[in-house]
């Protein structure tokens, strides 16, 4: 018979247990000894959870105090040099975060960037000729599957494949030239075969290695390597009674690397994503036909929010079953339910519960009974679980055909949208002159992102206001004295263009959502986004649109306290898109166009309110960006064009910002220049300058922040770093278009390190104005 599984499950816990415990940690008020045993607890009540659901092949190892990237670099001793004297847990997080002790350590993180095209942030692991894989004693895969193992549930530990560690990783800058990551690839492929028969002498039936870069285009090499990797796996753990299961996900298996993938020796199973590759489902079951393997089949979405079609799952499984037979069937989530909040039950208990959207939605504890239905229906028939799939059909119906949906005049607004207005009024060289002698901003203007750190009292004040507990009045006389802080703040350190420090976000998506039209939010529906950090996305359920001014007020008051340049903070259409919930019934460009004009009518009201610097992030357009080459054309058309919606309603003294952060951007640079933003910045330290290459072979032709230092650690870049890092930009773009600025956003951080960095970078861009001046 089929049996259920699920490729992961949430590590946060309930209610963000694992952020407090672990954040406790950093600070000191969490012992080493109760930061373990609290994860210990939390693995313990989640493969209890899924083994209650009735889940047959519960993962293992999916559980990680930051990242399970950097969680097998670990494992497999891919460690830097610069980090060989520490070890444990300081060894762990000085690679997340970083570590500066006065006198004995002082080390920067390593990178970080997006998990294909998801809002997660892997940790990528620098590789070079030399880097020597090594399998930890007492390894984590092999102790929880113990742990588990000795409460009596039997589970499949996972762990990244061979070929996707690799290719996630990076080649680093150390690395002699010509240096392929692929050249590690036997001794890499090794240490898993240890990994494996370690595993298989504990008492482990299966393991799953995720290789999502099979949904890639793959180059011929990486073809041949994947089946060279394979080969040299399955030749070491030949005689093991150990099960291998491939998994993919993101996207569906094109015939080519289907094939790859069916044929990979020592595989058992493979993992499809039939939610987002439901194309090539037909072509999958055709290819597993002709071999003996199992197909695991991703039904229901571990990304998205909306309850499942269990009748369509159902009918998918009982199709595979037909072909393949019983035996050879696995009914799964799409991908890892890292992506979807923990429960469902914070949002039932709560006051005023949208009861509506809540019996739309399905989260990971929820995505456990899917799958379980899914998978009773196809063994024992339909009616066995009928008042299940009765119960999902009506939910499912409900939402299609809500009145909440549709709004049609946000339609026919939408379809009124000319070429012109996403165009600005001139090109970039004429607004340059203009808005040069409207700002008068001296040489390597310096900037932050837009928040600034945001303290205890400061989310207690917010969670007061929500419950009631103060009253508008004096909740905005609180904030107006925070906002009047933070532009002190910015005018005693001599900034040149400030903000006004976001007091009033919860969240740079999360507040937007909650102002639109068409757009719904959760009590607790927090998920990962890195390591002890989680976001509530919005969930956008119809057509949006702005009732009212969402930023200007704020923005305007912020102005009135300083006669520099305040900056308008606004998050872009596309990374509202990419970082919320989203509805499924129709193509997500015109999702994404709603919300740009959205997004249009407070730049509008911004420039009106005089306000003259607007800047509109887009951290996430290359998220967004379709995991097959051929799809990208048609994305960045109306991903770009989404983004000039919302920006060019302005006149040319208006200067438009736009930010970037934590992704590869190198392939999207002429969309990027296509943008036409006056200024963007980057995020450039924390990933050591790697993207300065391109925005140099591409000329970029216009302003350009680099970050200066890494705002994901408590640790102060000193002065001498970031003028390094300076010079490194001179050399790569015009001197007389650097500003300087951090990475991104000072939210997570506090007060203290803030004024301490922030001091090194504006005496950095005064050394070098200075320099420019006497040159």
């Amino acid at each position: 018979m089929p049996s259920s599984s699920i490729l992961g499950f949430p590590r946060m816990g309930a209610n963000r247990d694992l952020k407090h415990l672990v954040e406790g940690f950093w600070k000191g008020t969490v012992a080493e000894a109760d930061l373990i045993s609290g994860a210990k607890g939390l693995r313990a009540a989640h493969w209890k959870i899924q083994k209650d659901m009735g889940i047959d092949h519960i993962p293992s190892n999916d559980f990680s105090l930051y990242d399970h990237i950097l969680d097998a670099a670990v494992t497999f001793g891919a460690i830097p040099p610069r980090y060989s004297s520490l070890q444990g847990l300081d060894l762990y997080f000085a690679m997340a975060r970083g570590l500066q002790r006065p006198g004995s350590v002082d080390v920067a993180s390593l990178p970080m960037s997006k998990y294909f095209d998801t809002n997660y942030h892997y940790v990528p692991v620098p590789l070079t000729p030399t880097t020597n894989f090594s399998l930890a004693a007492n390894n984590k895969p092999v102790q929880e599957y113990l742990e588990a193992k000795a409460l009596g549930i039997q589970t499949r530990p996972y762990i990244v494949g061979p070929m996707s560690f690799l290719l996630l990783a990076r080649a680093s800058k150390d690395a002699t030239s010509g240096f392929s990551k692929l050249s590690l690839l036997y001794s890499l492929v090794d240490q898993y075969a240890a990994l494996i028969s370690e595993l298989d002498a504990a008492g482990a039936e299966w393991i799953q290695l995720d290789e999502p870069h099979l949904v890639m285009d793959l180059s011929a090499q990486e073809q041949a390597a994947y089946t060279e990797a394979y080969t040299r796996l399955a030749s070491k753990i030949a005689g093991k009674r150990i099960k291998v299961l491939v998994a993919t996900y993101f996207e569906g298996l094109e015939s080519q690397n289907a094939e790859l993938a069916f044929a990979l020796p020592g595989v058992h199973a493979v993992h499809v994503d039939l939610v987002r590759g439901l194309d090539s489902f037909e072509r999958v079951l055709a290819i597993a036909q002709k071999t003996d393997k199992s197909v695991s089949l991703g039904v229901v979405d571990g990304r998205n929010v909306w309850k499942a079609d269990l009748g369509h799952a159902v009918g998918l499984v009982q199709q595979a079953v037909e072909v393949l037979g019983a035996k050879r069937v696995i009914v799964a989530s799409s991908c890892s339910l890292l992506h979807s909040p923990h429960s469902l039950d914070a949002e039932k208990a709560a006051t005023n519960a949208d009861l509506e959207m809540i019996d739309w939605m399905s989260f990971a504890v929820e995505k456990l009974s899917e799958v379980a239905v899914v998978t009773k229906a196809v063994n024992f028939g339909s009616q066995s679980v009928k008042e299940a799939l009765d119960a999902n059909k009506k939910s499912v119906t409900s939402r299609l055909t809500s009145t909440r949906i549709h709004n049609p005049a946000v339609q026919e607004r939408l379809r009124a949208v000319t070429p012109a207005m996403t165009s600005r009024k001139s090109e970039y060289l004429t607004r340059r002159s203009v808005q040069t002698k409207l700002l008068n901003l001296p040489k390597y203007p310096t900037t932050t992102i837009g928040s600034f750190p945001q303290t205890a009292s400061l989310r207690r004040i917010r969670a007061q206001f929500k419950k009631g507990s103060i009253k508008q009045d004096e909740y905005e006389r609180l904030l107006k004295e925070e906002i009047a802080t933070v532009v002190k703040f910015q005018e005693k350190l001599d900034i040149d263009v400030l903000v006004h420090g976001e007091a009033e976000r919860n969240d740079m998506v999360e507040y937007f959502g909650e102002m639109l039209s068409g757009v719904g939010f959760t009590k607790n529906g927090w998920v990962q986004s890195y390591g002890s950090r989680c976001v509530k996305p919005p969930v956008i359920y119809g057509d949006v649109s702005r009732p009212s001014a969402m930023t200007v007020a704020w923005t305007k008051y912020a102005q009135s306290l300083t006669s520099r340049p305040m900056k308008g903070m606004l998050t872009g259409p596309l990374t509202i898109l990419c970082w919320s919930f989203v509805r499924d019934d129709q193509p997500r460009e015109y999702t994404a166009k709603q919300i740009a004009l959205a997004v249009r009518d407070e730049v509008v009201d911004l420039e009106a309110a005089g306000i003259k610097v607007i800047q509109i992030d887009e951290p996430a357009i290359r998220e967004g960006l379709p995991l097959r080459r051929g799809k990208w054309n048609a994305y960045l058309k109306w991903a770009v064009d989404s983004f000039l919606l919302a920006s060019c309603g302005v006149q040319d003294g208006t200067q438009i910002h736009s930010h970037m952060c934590y992704s590869d951007f190198e392939d999207i640079m002429d969309a990027i220049i296509q943008l036409d933003c006056d200024v963007l910045s980057i995020e450039s330290a924390k990933s050591d300058l790697k993207l300065l290459q391109a925005f140099q072979e591409r000329a970029y032709p216009n302003e350009l922040g680099p970050g200066v230092f890494d705002i994901h650690t408590q640790r102060v870049a000193p002065q001498a770093e970031m003028k390094t890092r300076v010079d490194q930009m001179k050399s790569c773009l015009a001197w007389d278009r650097i500003w300087i600025n951090p990475d991104c956003g000072l939210k997570t951080r506090g007060w203290e390190e803030t004024e301490a960095v922030l001091k090194n970078m504006v005496q950095t861009a005064k050394e070098f104005r200075a320099a420019a001046a006497s040159a």
